[in-house]
């Protein structure tokens, strides 16, 4: 039995459109908001067709389906003994950047409408002007405690999924990263080393993070400041950093030995964020380093949270 199916959800308003319209161009049959209960049969419709007309695809499941939910972990683990190759997705953001989404677009987060006690706010009188401060306030606490509620809901998908931070991901750049999760080869385990600025956040979606703003910069040096560390230049000045070499090997070090735990674990992937200042130099070039000394050892992909957004 050989079928591919990603399965594909996240919080309200972190870009699950956009990655499914992604999977569709890419050549996927994408079905939005299955009912959980429905999934096998969809599953066994794909099977009967002859192999060669066997179709990638993919299934978006969110908490419209919240009653169902418990349910689905179980499906997902059965098709997977089946056979039947499964990769879940789960994209996720910050609350500032998920409140922001919903108040700049307007649009009822699904929560919202459906839990009344959730709005505190619907059904009010008309307020004074010099009052509508306090109702917003009352709309953003909603929002806020509806957006917990979810992530509540959504922790077990979370927990066995991929996990992508949309929270400063541009569309363009939230289309790639998709198809290249989804495009990495079968494997027991596969390793994300993903770039990123200090000063813009630790992503949401790393299981480690390494701190390299103790190695020297090379924005400090003029011919430098404008490179990145894919660059040759950075690369052989970093390359000739003694701190920066003990860095990576500690850095290998701890993933090898910990590596087999996760992969017993049924971890299918793994997110190590790499950070420094601006996520142009030090970082960049560390991920670019790491990748090259484990993709001999499985699937290793590269992200550049802040490189990838130009």
């Amino acid at each position: 039995m050989t079928l591919d199916i990603v399965f594909l959800s996240g919080i309200s308003g972190s870009g699950k459109s956009v990655a499914l319209n992604a999977l569709e161009d890419a050549g996927y049959f994408c079905v939005d908001n299955l009912p959980p209960e429905l999934l096998r049969g969809l599953v066994t419709l794909e099977l009967q067709r002859p192999e060669r007309q066997r179709r990638r695809v993919a299934v978006a499941v969110d908490v419209r389906s919240a009653q169902s939910l418990p349910s689905l972990m179980p499906i997902l683990d059965e098709l997977k003994t089946e056979g039947v190759r499964v990769k879940s997705v789960f994209l996720d953001a910050t609350t500032d950047a998920l409140v922001r989404r919903f108040s700049e677009t307007r649009r009822p987060h699904p929560l919202l409408q459906a839990n009344q006690s959730l709005r505190p706010f619907v059904g009010l009188p008309p307020m004074p002007d010099d009052q509508i401060d306090v109702q917003l306030s009352y709309q953003d606490q909603a929002l806020i405690d509806t957006i917990n509620q979810e992530r509540e809901l959504l922790g077990p998908l979370r927990d066995a999924s991929a996990v992508i931070d949309t929270s400063l991901l541009r569309p363009a750049q939230l289309r790639a990263w998709i198809r290249n999760v989804v495009q990495a080869q079968p494997s027991r385990l596969t390793l994300v080393f993903e770039s990123f600025a200090y000063k813009q956040g630790v992503p949401m979606d790393a299981d480690f993070v390494f701190d390299v703003r103790m190695l020297p910069n090379p924005y400090y040096l003029k011919e430098l400041r404008p490179l990145t560390g894919r660059d040759q230049s950075v690369i052989d000045y970093l390359s000739q950093q003694p701190e920066a070499g003990e860095m990576l090997d500690q850095i290998e070090t701890f993933l090898l030995r910990w590596l087999p735990t996760l992969e017993g674990d049924q971890r299918s992937y793994v997110t190590v964020a790499i950070g420094c200042t601006g996520g142009q130099h030090r970082s960049v070039y560390c991920v670019e380093q790491l990748v090259q000394r484990f993709v001999k050892r499985g699937v290793a992909l590269a992200r550049h949270r802040e490189q990838d957004a130009r």
